[in-house]
C-alpha cells in the first residue's frame, strides 16, 4: 500500500476539488489519512466487494462504489467475472494488477492511474507535530534521554526469506554502537529476530514494542537513521524521508521504495556472507555520517 503513495498523490492532483477515499487495511488507511495522503479512510472489508466474486440472482449494491465519481481498484484483476460486475456498478473503473512485470511496483501503480513518474510524486511525506510527539513519548518510555541521536533497527520482515540473519545485524551494530544510540522495533511477528538481537547485542538497545503506526511514524521522524529488511516498516521509513538503509534480496528489487534518497543493499538471507556484513556496515556508516553532521 505504501508503494501506491505516488499514485494516490497523482489521483488527488487530478481532482483538486474532490475528496480522495482509500479503502485498505484499516490501520494503514488511517495512517495515510493522518499523513495527508488521502481525505477519507475506509475499511476494505466493509466495502462488500466479496459479493462481486459470485454470480447472484440480483445485482449487488455497494453504495461506496456507486457513489464514487472515479474508482481505481488494485484488487481482483484476474478473478473471473469480478471486473465486469465492478464496472456494472462503476462504469469506467480502472481494475489493474497491483504488481507489474517490467518496472518497479510503484511505477506500475502510478501508470495504472495514467500518471508519469514525476519528481513531485516522490517527495517525502510530512509528519504532523502530533505524530512526532507520540513518537517522542514512545521513545522516552523505552528509555531514550531525548538527546542522543538514535539508529532505529528493524530485523524482522513478513517472510523468513526476506530476513537478513540476526547475526549480521548484531555485527553491524557493534561497529556503530559507540557513536550513536540504538533502538529496535518489534512488530507483532518479530519477537524471534528481535529477541535474538537483544540477547546477542552487548550494549544498550532500546526496545519499541509494536507501537501504533502513527506513533511509529513519529519515531521514524525523530530517528537519525534507519536500518531494516524489506518490510512494511522499511517502506514507511522511506516514505517519510528517513535516512534509511534497506536490505533486499536480488529477486525482490522490483519492490524498492519510491523515495529517491533511500539506500539499498542486496544481501543473502540464506547464509551470512562476510561481504554482505562489510557492505551493510559501510552503507549504514555513510547514512549516519550524513545524519549526524
Amino acid at each position: 500500500m505504501l508503494l501506491a503513495v505516488p499514485a494516490l498523490r497523482a489521483l488527488r492532483a487530478a481532482s483538486p476539488g474532490g475528496s480522495l477515499a482509500l479503502a485498505a487495511q484499516p490501520r494503514i488507511a488511517r495512517l495515510l489519512r493522518a499523513l495527508g495522503v488521502v481525505d477519507e479512510a475506509l475499511a476494505f472489508d466493509a466495502l462488500g466487494l466479496h459479493a462481486l466474486f459470485v454470480d447472484a440472482p440480483r445485482a449487488a449494491r455497494l453504495p461506496a462504489i456507486e457513489q464514487a465519481t472515479r474508482v481505481v481498484c488494485w484488487f481482483g484483476a484476474g478473478a473471473p467475472g469480478f471486473v465486469e460486475r465492478l464496472r456494472a456498478l462503476a462504469p469506467g473503473a480502472v481494475v489493474a494488477s497491483p504488481v507489474g512485470e517490467d518496472r518497479p511496483v510503484w511505477e506500475h501503480l502510478l501508470a495504472t492511474v495514467g500518471a508519469a513518474p514525476e519528481a513531485r510524486w516522490r517527495a517525502p511525506l510530512g509528519i504532523p507535530d502530533e505524530l512526532l510527539e507520540r513518537g517522542r513519548r514512545e521513545l522516552v518510555a523505552a528509555g531514550w534521554d531525548g538527546v542522543l541521536p538514535l539508529l532505529l533497527v528493524h530485523p524482522g520482515a513478513g517472510g523468513v526469506d526476506k530476513r537478513w540473519p540476526t547475526e549480521g545485524f548484531a555485527r553491524v551494530l557493534e561497529r556503530v554502537a559507540p557513536r550513536i544510540g540504538l533502538a529496535v522495533h518489534c512488530g507483532p511477528a518479530d519477537a524471534g529476530p528481535v529477541g535474538e538481537l537483544m540477547s546477542r547485542h552487548r550494549g544498550p538497545l532500546l526496545r519499541l514494542e509494536a507501537p501504533e503506526l502513527g506513533a511509529l511514524a513519529g519515531v521514524l521522524g525523530l530517528a537519525a537513521g534507519y536500518l531494516g529488511n524489506d518490510s512494511g516498516v522499511s517502506h514507511l521509513a522511506a516514505a517519510l524521508g528517513a535516512r534509511a538503509l534497506i536490505l533486499f534480496t536480488g529477486g525482490k528489487l522490483g519492490w524498492v521504495p519510491w523515495a529517491a534518497g533511500v539506500r539499498t543493499v542486496v544481501v543473502s538471507t540464506r547464509v551470512l556472507d562476510e561481504g554482505d556484513i562489510g557492505r551493510v556496515a559501510a552503507a549504514i556508516e555513510h547514512v549516519l555520517r550524513a545524519a549526524c553532521r
